[in-house]
């Protein structure tokens, strides 16, 4: 395999990109300055250093938190944990905890404009071909909840894509933050996303006035 279809290969992998589309992907590069694949190539490289998981809402960001002390800075990249700008801002609603499948997810969220609160992100959405769940942090969300419910935590809204592997999601997840309350004896607010999202819709696609009337119409 030549230099020319390996990297037609490792573009395929990316999620929903074709061969004809990866193929499009190399035409661009070969058509381009030697500098813009040069920057290609160092954002790429820097994702290896410069990018962190947030140990608190588990997305995936770049650099310290915006309000880190040097100390706290130096503490981070010792230990390898990052705290994102979000998590760490404390203007947000400590009141409500959006639970979102991916990253894109959340920035689409974050784009509309409607949601102040905090995040946290499942990895995923349960596979209805085979059921499985494999890489959701289910555990993780339920072992955050009571710190978060010390802060202040009211609702938690489950904000998954509107198509059956979304519904299959949130309804697991609800299920398991039931089970937890209830042998917590504790009262905590659980909304899905309104019905602005047509059935189908991909979350990260949405436009932020079909967010911001999902938001609002939670129930």
């Amino acid at each position: 395999m030549d230099s020319i279809e390996r990297l037609v290969a490792l573009f395929e992998r990316f999620p929903g990109i074709g061969p004809r589309q990866a193929g499009r992907f190399v035409q661009f590069l070969l058509r381009s300055s030697p500098a813009i694949r040069r920057e290609l190539i160092d954002a790429v490289q820097e994702l290896s250093g410069g990018v962190h998981q947030c140990k608190q809402c588990m997305r995936w960001h770049t650099g310290l938190p915006a309000k880190a002390s040097a100390t706290e800075g130096d503490e981070a990249k010792a230990t390898g944990i990052f705290i994102c700008n979000i998590c760490s801002n404390p203007q947000r609603d400590t009141q409500m905890l959006a639970v979102v499948a991916s990253d894109t997810d959340l920035a689409a969220l974050e784009r509309s404009g409607t949601y102040r609160g905090y995040y946290f992100v499942l990895g995923g959405t349960i596979s209805l071909a085979s059921e499985k769940m494999s890489g959701l942090r289910i555990k993780q969300l339920l072992d955050s909840i009571p710190i978060r419910e010390k802060n202040g935590l009211k609702e938690v809204i489950l904000a998954f894509p509107a198509n059956p592997e979304g519904d299959a999601t949130a309804i697991r997840v609800r299920e398991e933050l039931i089970k937890m309350i209830d042998l917590r004896n504790q009262s905590l607010k659980i909304t899905s996303l309104g019905r602005g999202l047509s059935t189908g819709s991909e979350l990260e696609y949405a436009d932020p006035d079909t967010l911001r009337s999902a938001i609002d119409n939670r129930k």
